[in-house]
């Protein structure tokens, strides 16, 4: 058949060369979920949990020491934008130096207020369900970071106001900044949200808290098989 037919016999042949990659690809996403039904849910949510604290000390640890935020264009807090214009007058009047010691003051606020942070954080982790972890994994890069947001975003608020507040305090720029700052916001021309100094300081460290435990999540989802925990790489290259 193959001589008179030759079309047919390559028809025959491609059909079960398709038969073949399809079933071999059946087989591995069929391995590849298997791995992840394999995994015990103690395996699953300790193996989670051990890259999650992991990502939490490090971010503490590169945030919440002198630097951590001044140091650091990705988070570092910059002057709220209604400031603009009196950091220029500043400027010009050779006063410059009392915005940069501002700005300064203010980073190191959210040094000292990201540095607390590691309880609050270990305390949502402990308190995770077997249903947050399952979603965790199989979320996007991000996904355990939204659910600190979500679970420990309102306590961290609480935990870093009043350490900011301390800071800024001392920063007579800063109460000057709240007296007319929240004049505007009255009238409508300023957001609520950069009315208050110590406000504007507390959510941009909370921000940049976020935005390195994400970087830390996504570098571990990256290459789960370059982290130290056997678990973690158990449980990461598992989905």
């Amino acid at each position: 058949m193959s001589l008179k037919h030759p079309w047919r016999a390559r028809a025959l042949l491609s059909l079960a060369l398709v038969a073949g990659l399809a079933t071999s690809l059946c087989a591995s996403l069929a391995a590849r979920a298997g791995t992840l039904e394999a995994l015990t849910s103690k395996d699953a949510s300790s193996g989670l949990k051990a890259a999650l604290s992991q990502s939490v000390d490090k971010a503490v640890h590169q945030l919440g020491t002198a630097g951590g935020f001044l140091n650091n264009p990705k988070v570092t807090i910059p002057l709220p934008k209604p400031f603009e214009r009196v950091d220029s007058a500043l400027r010009m009047l050779g006063r410059g130096g009392d915005a940069d010691a501002l700005k300064t003051s203010l980073n190191h606020a959210a040094e000292d207020a990201v540095s607390q942070a590691a309880p609050v954080l270990k305390k949502s982790l402990r308190s995770m369900t077997l249903q947050d972890a399952k979603g965790i994994l199989t979320g996007g890069d991000d996904a355990a970071t939204l659910y600190f947001r979500r679970s420990a975003g309102d306590e961290l608020t609480a935990t870093f106001k009043p350490i900011v507040a301390r800071a800024t305090a001392k920063v007579k720029l800063a109460g000057l900044y709240d007296q007319y700052a929240g004049k505007a916001a009255q009238f409508g021309l300023l957001d609520k949200n950069e009315a208050n100094m110590n406000d504007y300081v507390t959510a941009k460290a909370l921000d940049g808290l976020f935005v390195v435990m994400a970087d830390e999540e996504r570098a571990i989802r990256k290459d789960p098989l370059g982290q130290a925990s056997a678990l973690i790489k158990k449980v990461f290259s598992a989905h």
